[in-house]
């Protein structure tokens, strides 16, 4: 009997230390996958981080492009009535300065 008793204690402890290498075989397994996972998040925030960044860059080009453009055109108009104004000017101003020269010629 008392054999029989040493070889139960034997083998349930033969069938604990298997289950306990189990359950660390278990654990690294476990410690493993949540470290890729995390690995896995990281590199899926800092991708999407960059897409937000270039999407914000982009955004923010065509608004600086927008805003050149229509500065631009602004710019272009306002030359272009000064340019109408002085030449319809020119002409007066021309007449001017030859009456002022006649007036020093004559003079």
């Amino acid at each position: 009997m008392k054999t029989e008793v040493l070889e139960s204690i034997k083998k349930t402890e033969s069938e604990v230390k298997a289950t306990i290498e189990s359950a660390k075989e278990e654990q690294k397994r476990m410690i493993a996958d949540a470290e890729l996972e995390a690995a896995n998040q990281i590199a899926k925030a800092k991708a999407d981080a960059e897409e937000y960044k270039i999407k914000r860059i982009s955004d923010a080009k065509a608004k600086a492009e927008k805003r050149y453009a229509k500065i631009t055109a602004e710019g272009a108009e306002h030359a272009e009535a000064i340019k109408k104004s002085a030449e319809k000017k020119l002409d007066a101003a021309a007449e001017i300065l030859v009456s002022q020269f006649e007036e020093k010629l004559n003079a």
